[in-house]
Parts: structure tokens; sequence; C-alpha cells
């Protein structure tokens, strides 16, 4: 039985409620907090290109697994309390200065996201549900006292930074570079307050894959908690990792790859991914049974999230259970050989089968019906990879123009405002239209990478 301190799932209208009165609530910080002061605005980019790129790595290359070799640009945007947020920037990847008194370094007023961007079997650049990492990165920062933004145009300069550098870095089918956006709390001033001045910036890197090829091994953890009701188990903030990390290094040191977070018994998440279980219930009845999002203490994952609306989608023989559930409840099902699978999901572990768990000393073996997956984790992995690299089109798979695009169609060096833009395509039609070469070849230079738009990068 879970313990009284957390209620159990409430109906289903109550739940619907909550989300409405959240939606209304983000909608409204996002909207009203700065009343007249400027919000962030895509339109304003202002775009440098580097004169001194970077090397791509070859594949092999031992820095790709380090997770430190970032793309040639990054984005960047400065807010504060005074003038609101300032004209967004694409410029050369390069260190950030901080003051030593700066919020973030003494408070942890920080929040980021992470998503990645893929190149497709078919040769296309795509994002995975952007809008969906930008709206959860709203919440995160709203939790954290950094300034509120329009979920679109943080989606629209993440865009520009994947159309520039995606070309370049990304040009293998089947391959993806992953995607940081993160907001700092950059105020110099000592005191625990709500950060005067905030910087945005989004960069993108290398990460190896990290699901373990032959099921990942979870450790219970017996004393330590990751997150707790009340506190902000359910945004993207520095502090829900690095007091993590003690807890993490004691399970690796044990031959374990993650923590199964619990708190009170509740299994909460597997390291810093969403936990779900298949299992069978006294019934018979097949289950996909994983934490709730109301009480606030799990992430609200993307991948989660997709996970779950597929299932619905394509397995409707699988009913789906959001509630919690103790890890005594879950090691009496695998006793009785009633658990039929068990995975963690989250961007950097995609969809990983758990093949055994630790639990007051004493290891869990967990089904994995298809060698290194079960069946229904296998099935869903599959699908995902699908809509991802572009094998099946879908509106979760968002194809990226990697000609046009905000970025790239910025005039010289700076201005990617309305007015910029439509001068820049005046004067490539001016020049156009000065050659000989005919409209054809006019039309073709105009949308081409390396034709008048790349002359006038």
């Amino acid at each position: 039985m879970a313990p009284s301190a957390i209620p159990q799932t409430p109906p289903k209208e109550v739940q619907q409620s909550d989300e409405l009165l959240a939606a209304a609530v983000t909608k409204k910080i996002a909207t009203t907090e700065f009343g007249s002061l400027p919000h962030l605005d895509a339109s304003l980019l202002k775009v440098t290109k580097t004169t001194t790129p970077m090397n791509v790595p070859a594949a092999g290359d031992p820095i790709i697994n380090t997770a430190s070799q970032c793309t040639d640009h990054m984005i960047t945007a400065v807010w504060n309390s005074t003038t609101g947020w300032g004209a967004p920037e694409l410029k050369p990847y390069g260190n950030l200065s901080l003051a030593p008194t700066a919020s973030v370094l003494h408070y942890a007023t920080e929040c980021f996201e992470g998503m990645k961007m893929y190149r497709g079997f078919d040769g296309k650049l795509r994002l995975f549900r952007p809008d969906c990492n930008c709206q959860r990165m709203l919440t995160s920062a709203t939790r954290i006292s950094l300034p509120g933004f329009d979920p679109k145009e943080l989606e629209k300069l993440i865009i520009a930074l994947v159309s520039v550098d995606g070309p370049k870095w990304l040009p293998e089918p089947g391959s993806f570079l992953y995607l940081r956006p993160t907001m700092i709390g950059s105020a110099g001033a000592l005191g625990v307050a709500a950060p005067k001045e905030c910087t945005l910036f989004v960069i993108s890197t290398f990460m190896p894959p990290m699901d373990p090829p032959k099921g990942m091994k979870l450790l219970a953890s017996q004393e330590g908690v990751r997150a707790w009701p009340g506190g902000f188990g359910f945004a993207k903030v520095g502090a829900n990792y690095g007091p993590t990390l003690m807890a993490n290094s004691e399970a690796r040191s044990r031959g374990y790859d993650q923590v199964l977070w619990l708190l009170d018994g509740l299994v909460t998440e597997a390291g810093a991914s969403n936990f779900l279980v298949v299992w069978e219930t006294k019934e018979g009845k097949k289950q996909l049974v994983t934490a709730p999002l109301k009480d606030k203490i799990i992430l609200d994952g993307v991948t989660r999230r997709s996970v779950l609306q597929l299932v619905r989608e394509r397995i409707p023989e699988l009913e789906i259970v959001e509630r919690n559930f103790t890890m005594d409840e879950l090691a009496e099902t695998a006793k009785e050989g009633r658990v039929i699978e068990a995975f963690a999901c989250g961007t950097a572990y995609f969809v990983a089968p758990v093949s055994q768990i630790n639990y007051r000393e004493k290891d869990i073996d967990i089904p994995m019906s298809k060698g290194n997956s079960g069946e229904y984790a296998g099935k869903i992995k599959q699908w995902l990879v699908d809509i991802m690299y572009g094998n099946e089109e879908h509106e979760w798979g968002v194809v990226i123009d990697e000609v046009g695009g905000l970025a790239s169609n910025c005039l010289y060096s700076g201005d990617c405002s309305p007015t910029g833009q439509i001068i820049r395509c005046f004067m490539a039609w001016m020049i156009c239209f000065s050659w000989s070469n005919g409209i054809d070849f006019c039309l073709h230079s105009l949308i081409s990478d390396g034709g008048l738009f790349g002359f006038f990068r």
C-alpha cells in the first residue's frame, strides 16, 4: 500500500482540471509577467558566423564519447529585470563570462533541456517534438524564478542553430547530435533572491548512445531520495541532478548502471529517466505501469509521454496505469512470475530495457523475451526510431529547412528582422536579373545553400 503522505491517483476529471489550471497559469506567466518589457523574439536574431570553423571528429574518434565536443555555433540571449529580453544572437561557440557572484554559482538558479537533432535515413534533418521541450523549459524556468518566455520563440532559436550547424556536423544518415538549451541566473550579486539578470544559451554536442546493450541493471535506493512532495522533482533544474551523483557512483561501483529511486518505498525514476514496468494482474490483465505526474515527483519526460501515446494508439490490449506503486509490490509481482518486462526511457537513455533490479541486497531478474529487450520495449523503440529518422512520416518528426530558415536568411552578419530579410531578398533578385543565366538559374540560386543566400551570409 502506498504511504498516506502521497494520495492515490485522483479521478480523471480532477486530473484534467489540474492540467487545465497548470496550462492557464503557465500561459499567464509567459504572456503577462513582464508587462511592456520586451519578450524573447526570435525575429530579432543577430547572426555572426565563425571565421575559424572546427573540424568534425571522424567516426570512432574518442572525443565523441566525452560529450565535450560542441559544434561551431551557439545561441545566446540575455534578460534583465529592467529592459526585458535583448535580441538573441547566433554566434561562434565560446566560453561564457560570469561574475564570481553570479546567482547560478551560489543558489543553483538554472534550468535546462535535453533534446536531439537527427539525420534521417532519408537524408533530412529533424527534431523530435521540440515544442514539448520548450514548453517544459518554461515550466522549469518559472519554478526556479527565472524569466518567462514564449516557448515558440525558443523553438525558433533552436531551429536556427540546427539549420546552421546540422549540415556540416551531422552528415551521416542514422546519426544524432545532442542539444542543450539552458538558462542561468547571471546577475552578479549575492543574496537569496530571484535573479535580476538571466542568460539563455543553446549548444549542440556529440553524445554517445547510453543504453546498455544487455539491459540496464538498477540498484534500488534504500536511503537517499531524488525528489519529494512539494519539491521540484518535476522541473529540469540542476539541483535535481548534482545531489544524485554520489548514489550513482556507488551503484556503478557495485556493478549496476543506475539507481532506481524510491520514496518511502514508492518507485519513482531510474537514474535521470522515467521507469515503466509491464506486468500481468492476478486477473490476467496486462498493464503498463508508471509513476504518476500529479505528485510532481517525477519529470514529465517527452519520451515517456510519447511512449504512453503510442501504446494507447497501437497496443490497445495493454492497459496504461499511471499510479503510485511500491518496490515491494514490484518484487512480489516478479516473485509470482507476473512481471513481463521493464524499461527506462528518456532523451539520453532513449528506451533502455531493464534486466535486473537489486532490492534489499537481492537481485530480481526482469524478463527480456527478445534477448536484449522485452517485446513491448522493442516495438516502442522501433516506432520511435522510425519517426525520429524519417522512416515513418509523423507530426512529431519536425523536418528542419537546411537551406532557408531563420539564421541562414540574414543580411550579412546581423540583421534577421523582417525588414532585413526583405532587403536581402530584394538585393538577391536584383543580382539575379542582372545576370544573363535566366530566371531558372536565379530561382535555383536563391534556394541553394551555396547560392546567393550563401553569398550574403
